[in-house]
C-alpha cells in the first residue's frame, strides 16, 4: 500500500496520474495521512478509476459539485468515475487516516463489452445521480459492507493468489453497491453538461497557469461566456475563476520547493506568480510561512 502525500496530473487529459496503474493490473492502494500534507486537503480533480474508501481514523469532508458530504472514523463509500472531487478534514479534526482502493472497472468486469460490464458496471458509472456511495456503520447493511471494505485492505502482495482474491474482494463489494443503489438508479437524471466545461476550463489553467490568464480566455477554452465561466466555477468548484488559478499555482509551487533545489525567483516566475515578492506575500496568506521556511521544512502540500 503506497502512503500518498501528493498528487499529479496525466500531460493530456490533466486527470488524476495514478502512480503503478499498469494495463494488466489496473489497480492501487494507498494510505493517506492528512496531517502529513501542508495544508491537509487535496484538490480538486478526477479520475476514470472508482475510488472505494474506508475511513480508519479521524473525520473527512468530500466535495463534489453537488455539495459536501461528512465521513467520520468508521464510514466510507466510493466515488464514481470521473466525478470531481476534493478532500479535506473539518478544521477541527486530526490524526484523519484514509484507506483507498483505486481501480478501473475493467479490473472486475474484463473484456470491454463484457456481459459482466452490461449488466453489473455500466449502471453505476454511467449513472450521474451516483457521484458518491455514502456507507455508515450505523446503517446494518451498509456496516456488512464496510466490514469487507476494511477487511479488504489486510490482503497482501505476499499471499499466493492476491489477485485473484482481491478481484473477487473488489467484485463482491461492487455486487453489493450496486444492490443498494437499485433505488436511485430508477430516479432518472440527465447528465451536467457543466462536468465537462469545468474540466476542459480546468484543463486550460493546468495548461497555462504559467503565463498571464483572463477569464475570458478560460471561457473560450469552452466555447462559453465569461459570465458561464464564474457560474460554472461557482457552481462545480465552489470558488471563483481566480481562486482556482491562484490555488493550482501554489500547488506547483510547492512541488518545485519540495522536489527541486531551483530558486525562488525561479519558481515564481515559472508559476505564473511573476515577482518573487508577490510570490511570497502570496505564499505566506495561503500556506502560514515563506517559501523558504517551506522548502526548508521540507513539507509538501497537494
Amino acid at each position: 500500500m503506497r502512503n500518498i502525500s501528493t498528487i499529479e496530473f496525466h500531460t493530456g487529459s490533466k486527470e488524476e496520474l495514478l502512480p503503478d496503474f499498469a494495463p494488466d493490473f489496473p489497480y492501487i492502494a494507498s494510505h493517506v495521512a492528512f496531517d502529513n500534507y501542508f495544508g491537509n486537503f487535496v484538490p480538486w480533480h478526477w479520475h476514470k478509476a472508482a475510488e472505494l474508501f474506508y475511513i480508519q481514523s479521524g473525520t473527512l469532508e468530500y466535495y463534489t459539485p453537488k455539495g459536501k458530504m461528512v465521513f467520520p472514523a468508521g464510514s466510507g463509500g466510493m466515488v464514481n468515475s470521473n466525478v470531481l472531487h476534493m478532500t479535506r478534514p473539518p478544521v477541527e479534526s486530526h490524526g484523519t487516516v484514509q484507506l483507498l482502493h483505486i481501480f478501473d472497472s475493467s479490473f472486475i468486469a474484463g473484456e470491454q463489452g463484457s456481459r459482466i460490464e452490461q449488466n453489473y458496471i455500466i449502471p453505476i458509472i454511467a449513472a450521474p445521480q451516483l457521484e458518491i456511495i455514502a456507507l455508515y456503520p450505523d446503517h446494518a447493511t451498509q456496516a456488512q459492507v464496510l466490514n469487507i471494505i476494511r477487511e479488504s485492505f489486510h490482503l497482501s502482495k505476499n499471499d499466493f493468489g492476491y489477485e485473484v482474491k482481491l478481484r473477487t474482494a473488489l467484485s463482491d463489494i461492487w455486487l453489493h453497491l450496486l444492490t443498494m443503489s437499485l433505488p436511485f438508479l430508477e430516479e432518472k437524471e440527465d447528465y451536467n453538461k457543466t462536468n465537462d466545461k469545468i474540466k476542459q476550463m480546468m484543463i486550460y489553467i493546468h495548461e497555462h497557469y504559467t503565463e498571464k490568464i483572463s477569464i475570458a480566455k478560460i471561457a473560450a477554452a469552452t466555447f462559453s461566456s465569461e459570465r458561464e465561466c464564474f457560474r460554472a466555477f461557482h457552481n462545480s468548484l465552489h470558488m471563483t475563476p481566480v481562486e482556482y488559478i491562484q490555488s493550482y499555482r501554489l500547488q506547483m509551487a510547492c512541488h518545485m520547493l519540495a522536489k527541486s533545489q531551483k530558486s525562488i525567483t525561479f519558481i515564481s516566475q515559472a508559476c505564473g506568480f511573476g515577482s518573487s515578492s508577490y510570490f511570497g506575500k502570496v505564499f505566506r496568506d495561503q500556506i502560514g510561512c515563506t517559501p523558504i521556511e517551506y522548502r526548508k521544512n521540507g513539507r509538501i502540500m497537494i
